[in-house]
């Protein structure tokens, strides 16, 4: 199985680095997202990136020897937005099933299970806690369906926010890149997401997967990262082992 993490992006944490390799509990959020995929069945890997290129590389080649890993630059990261990065990715994912991942999202390896039991199309959302007006939230309907996806979302309209765990098939992953290419035409820059807002608009169906307590959580801030430690410091260390684990490459 594939999966495209989306680690184009800057942070203060660590200084000067990229976000996607700020520790969390000793950990790189990187490293702990494939090392959690391994786990799960997950043996590609197609990582977009953009400010820390080098070091992106350099630390993935140092932690998964031998491992199906291709990165992607996206050389003008700065001036655009994640469809940019997953559109640069294309070429590797085009006419494939993928789970498509922000890189700054450190998750529990069971929200990639629940995805992965649920098949294609749908996407993981925490239902439980506080939603805030920065969240992308989502909105469905009675059986799940998602209807609207967006930070627009009014929070108490929403079923959760969406925590950047998308499991997409083939046919809907061609169909995405394709409106992706047209909204690039004619807005712009933009967001993945409001590509899938596109395809549901269009007709797409996309079912919401309710984690439940199941730990995600993004990690834009300082307070994040703070929040991240504290509570992932109270359950067992991450064993960042990867050589028991049985590939297909």
């Amino acid at each position: 199985m594939k999966a495209a993490v989306l680690a184009a992006g800057y942070a203060e944490f660590p200084a000067d680095g990229p976000r996607t390799l700020a520790d969390v509990d000793g950990v790189p959020i990187l490293r702990r997202t494939i090392t959690n995929l391994l786990h799960v069945g997950f043996d590609q890997f197609v990582i977009g990136t953009g400010y820390g290129d080098r070091a992106v590389r350099d630390a993935v080649a140092s932690w998964f020897t031998g491992m199906d890993i291709t990165c992607v630059t996206c050389p003008d990261y700065r001036s655009t937005l994640n469809a940019a990065t997953l559109l640069r990715m294309r070429p590797h994912l085009d006419g494939e099933d993928f789970l498509l991942l922000d890189g700054d999202v450190v998750f529990d390896r069971a929200v990639a299970e629940v995805l992965v039991e649920r098949g294609p199309d749908c996407l993981a959302v925490r239902s439980i806690g506080e939603l805030g007006s920065e969240d992308v939230k989502v909105t469905a309907d009675n059986e799940d369906r998602i209807r609207a996806i967006g930070k627009h979302i009014p929070p108490r309209a929403a079923m959760g926010e969406s925590v950047g765990l998308t499991l997409l098939g083939a046919p809907t992953a061609k169909k995405l890149f394709a409106a992706l290419e047209e909204r690039r035409t004619t807005l712009g820059v933009d967001y993945y997401e409001a590509g899938l807002q596109h395809l549901i608009d269009e007709g797409c169906t996309f079912y919401g997967v309710d984690i439940g307590t199941m730990y995600a959580v993004e990690i834009d801030t300082r307070e994040d990262l703070e929040a991240a430690n504290e509570r992932l410091a109270r359950g067992p260390a991450f064993d960042t082992r990867v050589a028991h684990i049985r590939l297909a490459i």
